[in-house]
């Protein structure tokens, strides 16, 4: 037996499991520990090697949290209705608000269960723009947060097979039988069950299927997410006649450092500091407002806007009086002593650059700056404008990032009631339940809130894990 895989491939196959779970990340998690809590036999079928296990949640840092007074390492209050309209600015409506306000209402009692299986949360740090209030930052990161639930999940005697790449969820008729499952690229194996959950992920590293959708500009999009994420159980769900949700072209999309790894590179590679910076693409031209709102509400529409441009990249210029306001990249900034010699550095033509930067740098009006909060530090008369932290840019030395696409998930998925559970047009399908990023496309119709997206998987997590249980009681 391969070391990690859980089982002897004739003792996986001729087990009949109460609960199968396609995906190792944390919604997929949520549902074997809930599971297994009520008595199940659990089996994770984890498609990445046992180091890259966890999916997306190994690079996640936070869990957007309601709460009505402090709680754990959260400041103040953060109710129901401000965590809603947050979440309509950056979605604009497009979202199931019924659905949406069940996930905010539950997160509260999620972060004490979190707790309860072994994760750890710090105080938020400097440079993540007073998210003290909304966000519970992980101690350790999404990486400690995955290891503490495999340790939960196997304390508990759920088996994980690593490796697991799910060829197949068969149905007959409405009900769930059994998933096709080869492990390390070895022969198909049959892994039956009572009850499926299904917590795969979405399609990014599928290139092909994001040229097709996206069109060929895709083929220039980083992949800052797990590679293992192609989408396989989303489509063969979708071609079994299960309802979907989403778009194909939405997804969480951040602005990242463009000498970042094709897949992979993780939160070290996110850039923030827009905010701060003038944002220009390849002719040296800016093309949206940098100050529109906190970064924790826009940073994941960037992504999609430096698609939008020529070659699908961008600039970020900023000087001296910024370079410690954010969290830097894994990557250092080039540097230069003009603006001229920067965009001669970054491949621009230098003197357009400096011909932007004096623009905006003579529309900047003098006012109080707050790097934290929005302080209407705006410009006159420019197009397009920046409406908070306009500040010249105008101290050496100044620096420049290259900014580049990168997509962490998408959001076309499957449609699921309020108990997570699959449907079809013919009704729900009896055993089946998704979690996470395989059904976020109902709650995140478009862009993206910091946190947010691990509070969809816990909560739809544990609801798949509790109706599984129940439905083989």
């Amino acid at each position: 037996m391969a070391k990690g895989q859980g089982a002897p491939a004739a003792a996986r196959s001729a087990t009949e499991w109460d609960v199968v779970i396609a995906g190792g990340g944390n919604a997929a998690l949520c549902a074997a520990i809930t599971a297994a809590e009520a008595g199940c036999k659990v089996i994770i079928l984890e498609g990445a090697p046992k180091p890259y296990r966890g999916g997306n949640s190994r690079h996640t840092r936070n869990f957007r949290c309601m709460h009505e007074g402090p709680l754990s390492v959260l400041t103040d209050a953060y109710l129901e209705d401000e965590y809603f309209n947050d979440l309509l600015l950056v979605t604009k409506g497009k979202t199931d608000e019924r659905l949406a306000r069940m996930v905010i209402r539950s997160s509260q009692e999620c972060l004490p269960w979190m707790q309860a299986h072994g994760v750890h949360f710090q105080p938020s740090l400097s440079g993540t723009l007073s998210l003290s209030r909304t966000n519970a930052f992980f101690l350790g990161g999404g990486k400690a947060l995955v290891n503490a639930y495999y340790n939960a999940a196997e304390d508990l005697g759920v088996t994980v097979v690593y490796e697991a790449q799910v060829r197949h969820v068969h149905l007959q008729g409405d009900r769930f039988t059994h998933m096709e499952v080869s492990v390390a690229g070895g022969p198909v194996e049959r892994i039956a069950g009572r009850a499926a959950v299904l917590a795969s992920g979405g399609f990014q590293s599928d290139i092909e299927w994001l040229t097709r959708a996206w069109g060929p500009a895709a083929a220039n999009f980083l992949i800052r997410g797990t590679p293992y994420n192609r989408g396989v159980v989303l489509k063969d769900m979708i071609d079994q006649g299960c309802d979907t949700v989403g778009d194909p072209t939405q997804c969480h999309a951040v602005a990242i450092d463009g000498r970042a790894p094709k897949y992979d590179g993780g939160i070290c590679t996110r850039l923030d500091c827009v905010p701060f910076s003038v944002v220009v693409n390849r002719d040296g031209d800016r093309f949206y407002n940098e100050g529109e709102d906190t970064w924790p509400k826009r940073y994941a529409i960037w992504g999609r806007l430096v698609a939008a441009q020529p070659e699908q990249v961008g600039y970020a210029i900023i000087d001296a009086k910024s370079i410690d306001l954010f969290m830097p990249s894994v990557f250092p900034a080039i540097k230069a002593d003009s603006i001229e010699e920067l965009g001669r550095q970054l491949g621009l033509d230098g003197g357009k650059l400096a011909r932007t930067v004096a623009d905006f740098n003579a529309a900047a009006r003098p006012g109080r700056f707050h790097p934290t909060e929005l302080d209407g530090l705006a410009t006159e008369g420019l197009d397009p404008p920046k409406t908070n932290w306009a500040r010249p840019i105008d101290t050496p030395p100044f620096y420049g990032y290259q900014l580049r696409p990168g997509v962490t998930f998408t959001y076309l998925g499957l449609k699921v009631s309020d108990t997570a559970q699959v449907q079809t047009q013919a009704g729900p399908l009896r055993n089946v339940w998704a979690a996470g990023e395989m059904m976020a496309g109902s709650i995140l119709g478009q862009g993206y809130l910091a946190g947010f997206g691990m509070t969809i998987g816990t909560v739809f997590g544990r609801i798949a894990g509790r109706e599984a249980a129940a439905h083989v009681a």
